[in-house]
């Protein structure tokens, strides 16, 4: 029986999307965003340095899921559109921001079909945060895409968990173990869990995923080919999730980082590439 990959991943999607979005401080916390005007996610808060200043850009979310990391941006004067395959997460979106009074887009479209959905050439700013890559079956599908839709001008901003990270087996918590693909491979690596990776009331019912790796250099070749210059490549310490459980101490702000082990890989990077003007 051939399995579809990405229908399986979609539906523990829209199981994620309705924990995710909970009002009861589980999830995404997103009850915060509804009383707190100011609020920002963490992730985007980490971001903003190297992110830099977005007043009044026009930025699309690829994989936005329910819109947490989306109205954080917008919060910072970008004109939002955010894109998520899954039906409920973009439900959930919708509903976040009409409690929240945020001023953000949201369409359902599978990224890879994005250029199709939206208009082409019109953004300035392509935004893809934490742990989206790896449920793409093709780096360099997701770079045309996001090289069709950047405006002349535009760049690309992603941060994502280390392609090392997602190497590590997770399951052995008395060192670092190399187990799973670093590089892409046609055949995506199998899990069925069905815990999220943040506090939910029940667990997740359609509970096996597919995930594909991308090597840092595979993910840096995609986007030159796709016609971006790469601008920054930095790579952390830390990542927004307790990755390894066990082996992590928690940072304030929200970032998870290595214990007695700190420092001997990276953790997530931050990657930014532009078009050219015309």
């Amino acid at each position: 029986m051939t399995i579809d990959y990405i229908a399986a991943n979609r539906e523990n999607w829209d199981d994620r999307a309705e924990l995710h979005a909970a009002r009861d401080g589980s999830g995404y916390e997103a009850q915060r965003y509804i009383e707190q005007a100011e609020a920002l996610s963490d992730v985007v808060r980490f971001d903003m340095p190297l992110l830099g200043d977005i007043d009044g850009l026009r930025a699309v979310h690829l994989q936005c899921h329910i819109g947490t990391d989306t109205l954080s941006l917008a919060r910072l004067g970008a004109q939002v559109t955010g894109l998520d395959f899954s039906e409920r997460a973009v439900a959930e979106a919708r509903r976040l921001v009409s409690e929240s009074g945020d001023a953000v887009d949201f369409v359902q479209a599978d990224v890879r079909a994005a250029a199709e959905a939206l208009p082409n050439g019109a953004f300035d700013l392509v935004y893809t945060g934490i742990g989206a890559l790896c449920w793409l079956p093709s780096v360099e599908e997701w770079a045309r895409v996001v090289a069709a839709l950047l405006a002349p001008g535009g760049f690309l901003f992603i941060r994502e968990g280390h392609p090392i990270l997602w190497v590590m087996d997770e399951s052995l918590d008395d060192d670092l173990h190399l187990r799973f693909p670093y590089f892409e491979h046609e055949a995506p690596t199998e899990w069925d869990d069905d815990q999220s990776y943040v506090p939910t009331a029940k667990p997740v019912q359609a509970s096996k995923t597919y995930e594909w790796n991308h090597s840092l250099g595979e993910i840096v070749t995609a986007l030159i080919k796709a016609g971006l210059r790469i601008d920054l490549l930095v790579e952390h310490d830390s990542v927004p999730w307790e990755a390894l459980p066990g082996q992590m101490v928690l940072r304030p702000g929200g970032e998870w980082a290595l214990a007695e082990r700190s420092g001997v890989m990276p953790l997530s990077y931050t990657l930014r590439a532009s078009k050219a003007r015309v």
